[in-house]
């Protein structure tokens, strides 16, 4: 069978999970097999409604209201074991990915990273993956009784919901304390940037943190998410939550509007998954132009005002 982590996030599901639990179903009707997914702590939505994507049970675990990658890790692997579930499917969010090494480490399971589609085969599991900064696909083979698979948010999309209801199951777990160091959470009410649909982002070309009000406007205007170039978070400007690029968060937006940045190869590693690509900058030599679907040659401050004051009309 296979087990499928369904995050939360401030109570609620994240559109990633829908991913994944979708995934989770499709890699369970191809073996003939079931998915149940598995929810951590609070839930405001019934969990029983991610039977419409696909899970068949659905096992919520109580015991505690923070995420803490050990605790979950060792909980979530008990349970696999007891299923003895031969795939455990999460999404690459922040808390995904900080959870699932220690996640394969506890279910004695191996683990595949920056998964971009469903396996061609199951025996041995063989599935592809994001490799080489975005730049390249790499099959990855695993022989393992148990494989953790994590995917990319926001790569392979969801489909629309069905009307069917998940099997349901209440459990009370302990949950042991353990240290976590350097866990923290930020921009609590900001959309996620792995989740977002559209995003936001710009670099030094803004000229200093007093003119970022152009940015959130516009991202305002969008229901975008806000993001920033590694420059502009390593002198302070922005925070490093906002900080996408190659050591920073990876994105996959549908839209992505790059407003003074040049495009250095760390950062477009970071946003090449963008479905479409608008650059906005004063000079016309910039590399991310090439990168681009459509750009601006222009001032930042002329042209973002104008941008968001068009939005506005069109949009009203």
């Amino acid at each position: 069978m296979v087990l499928i982590f369904a995050e939360t996030w401030e109570g609620t599901f994240k559109k990633s999970t829908f991913e994944a639990v979708q995934y989770g179903a499709a890699c369970a009707q191809a073996q003939g097999t079931e998915a149940y997914a598995v929810v951590v702590g609070p839930c405001t939505p019934p969990v029983e409604s991610l039977g419409a994507h696909g899970a068949a049970k659905v096992i919520h675990l109580h015991g505690t209201d923070r995420f803490e990658p050990a605790a979950f890790a060792s909980a979530i692997a008990s349970l696999a074991k007891e299923l003895g579930a031969t795939q455990i499917v999460l999404s690459g969010t922040a808390n995904g990915k900080s959870l699932a090494g220690v996640l394969a480490a506890e279910a004695d399971a191996a683990a595949i990273t920056n998964v971009t589609g469903l396996p061609s085969q199951f025996a041995p599991l063989t599935v592809e993956r994001s490799a080489f900064s975005s730049k390249g696909i790499e099959q990855c083979t695993s022989h393992a009784a148990c494989t953790v698979l994590v995917l990319i948010p926001n790569a392979l999309g969801t489909q629309q919901a069905g009307t069917q209801q998940a099997g349901f199951e209440d459990r009370t777990v302990t949950f042991e304390p353990r240290s976590t160091p350097g866990l923290a959470q930020v921009a609590s009410g900001k959309i996620p940037l792995p989740e977002a649909e559209r995003v936001v982002s710009a670099g030094r070309g803004m000229k200093g943190p007093e003119h970022w009000n152009l940015i959130e406007e516009l991202a305002s205007v969008l229901s975008a998410g806000t993001a920033c170039s590694k420059p502009v978070s390593d002198i302070g400007w922005r925070p490093h939550s906002e900080h996408v690029g190659q050591t920073g968060i990876q994105i996959n937006p549908q839209l992505y509007i790059a407003i003074g940045i040049s495009g250095a190869i760390q950062h477009l590693a970071g946003v090449s998954g963008s479905k479409t690509i608008v650059v906005i900058n004063n000079d016309p030599e910039a590399p991310f132009f090439k990168a681009a679907d459509y750009g601006i040659v222009g001032d930042a401050f002329d042209v973002v005002p104008r941008l968001t004051a068009a939005l506005k009309a069109h949009l009203s």
